[in-house]
């Protein structure tokens, strides 16, 4: 069985060992909230990562290895998230960008017009549902058409929090089961099976568990609180229409982030295409509030230039005298995405630290030797999965880690390399952006302006697609057996 165990010439990690750092994590992240509450998440919880990751150092250099290669772990963590790190600032960018140019505006106030707040949910999840599976990105989806459906959620007067939960369960969806999505495509190679085989065996679990989602949402809509009056929604959409010109044009960057995202385009340099775009056909459709932004710089050129580079920064911000509206508009830039940033990099660290110097090792195989059945060791996979989500703060590793450890076993037992990625799947990607120091989960609160602890118990298909993946494992539903053998890895 593959490990990503310790190098000879140091110590084993004892049960101890491996339980300090998590017992470390639970008592501070616990702490945290209990003190602060949802503020947590500005601070007190990245301090808490930080000292987490201090009290796996310490464990690590207990058992023999050294502060330079406790740094060069951190080192490895880094590196791992750069990508992540170039997506949020464009995303930061993009944001404010989008509101100063009148794109988002623009897609809020075609929005109300058409979305009836009796189906809103259930038509928030099919929509994303729809734009992820095109471009096979939950991040990219979020932060453009979710952050338009969760501004017109609070200008209508339904939840913001239910709504980003349907955000996520239709973003998610396409995550997991398009052939364009990275994690689609990495679950698959990790077991070494065809993407589309994979995704067909995904379908199983995705589409039951996209319906739940997508009923439950149906059912909040119709029995939800009564919404904002007519002449409330007049009022923002004559505010709107009174500060930006309302144009069909104003999408087109939406069109150029749609098609580059197809033509696979990397997710930052698509984002920055998409903003700088925006910006520059802004400065046509917009010119009053570039000049009002700027407070009249200078020439037209001057001030463009100026209210773009500001937006991208610092966000846009605008005072309407109407609350939602400015509320909805006065957000984005890069630095709004510097907290997110903070909670990952110590997340990552974390959890890089632990798989590093075994002590993830040290955890999960006594439960491998422990599952007898397919179905404890399907709860053991989602156990991990999930778990790893929890203290490493990255789905990917929640993705890979499972499917390395899983793999040799599911061959010894004779279960089929197509139920581990659809398991692994389920487990990993599905539930990360359930965890509020997850990189995806700190951001889908970061980017649609939700708490992670507010949308959680509405992100339905995060929790019913890894329920009937585990409940198949339990019940032989769908499982699919060949000949038991040895992993190939390790008889090389």
């Amino acid at each position: 069985m593959e490990q990503s165990g310790v190098a000879p010439g140091f110590r084993e990690p004892s049960l101890a060992d491996a339980l300090l750092p998590l017992g470390a994590l639970a008592v501070l992240i616990a702490g945290a909230l209990a003190l602060f509450g949802l503020d947590a998440l500005d601070g007190p919880i990245q301090v808490a990562l930080v000292l987490c990751c201090a009290v796996a150092a310490l464990v690590a250099m207990k058992n023999g290895h050294s502060f330079p290669a406790v740094q060069e772990a951190g080192r490895g963590a880094l590196g791992s998230v750069t990508s992540a790190i170039f997506i949020l600032f464009a995303v930061g960018a993009l944001i404010g960008v989008w509101n100063l140019s009148g794109t988002i505006p623009t897609l809020v106030y075609y929005g109300i017009q058409v979305l009836s707040p009796d189906w809103y949910y259930a038509a928030t999840a099919l929509i994303c549902a729809i734009v992820a599976l095109s471009i096979g990105s939950s991040w990219t989806t979020a932060a453009t058409i979710g952050v338009g459906l969760v501004g017109i959620a609070s200008l209508i007067g339904v939840s913001p929090a239910i709504t980003a939960g349907a955000v996520i369960s239709g973003a998610y969806l396409g995550d997991k089961t398009s052939p364009l999505s990275e994690t689609t495509i990495l679950a698959a190679q990790m077991v070494k099976v065809d993407v589309y085989e994979h995704i067909r065996r995904q379908v199983w679990t995705s589409i039951p568990a996209f319906v739940v989602a997508f009923v439950v949402f149906l059912l909040l809509s119709l029995t939800g609180p009564d919404t904002v009056t007519d002449a409330e929604t007049t009022s923002d959409l004559d505010k709107l229409n009174q500060i930006f010109n309302i144009t069909p044009l104003a999408l087109l960057p939406l069109a150029l982030l749609a098609f580059l995202s197809i033509r696979r385009v990397p997710a930052s340099l698509a984002l920055l295409a998409a903003t700088l775009f925006a910006g520059a056909l802004g400065a046509f459709l917009q010119p009053d509030v570039y000049a009002d932004f700027v407070s009249g710089s200078g020439s037209s050129l001057v001030e463009s230039l100026k209210a773009v580079w500001a937006a991208m920064a610092n966000g846009f911000s605008m005072s309407s005298g109407i609350p939602d509206v400015d509320r909805l508009l006065s957000r984005g830039g890069m630095d709004s995405m510097l907290l997110t940033i903070w909670l990952i990099v110590g997340a990552v660290t974390f959890g890089a630290m632990l798989e590093e110097f075994g002590l993830i090792n040290r955890l999960v195989h006594p439960m491998i030797t422990a599952a007898k059945s397919t179905g404890r060791l399907y709860v053991t996979v989602f156990a991990c999965g999930f778990g790893l989500n929890v203290v490493a703060g990255d789905q990917y590793i929640a993705l890979v880690l499972p499917s390395r450890i899983f793999r040799a076993e599911f061959a010894r037992r004779g279960l089929a390399p197509t139920n581990l990625s659809r398991l692994a799947a389920d487990s990993g990607t599905v539930t990360s952006p359930l965890v509020p120091w997850n990189s995806c989960g700190a951001f889908m609160g970061a980017t649609l302006g939700v708490s992670t602890l507010l949308y959680l118990p509405y992100a339905v298909f995060c929790y019913a697609s890894p329920a009937l993946s585990v409940l198949y494992g339990i019940t032989g539903f769908k499982i699919e057996n060949v000949e038991p053998t040895a992993d190939p890895e390790e008889t090389e």
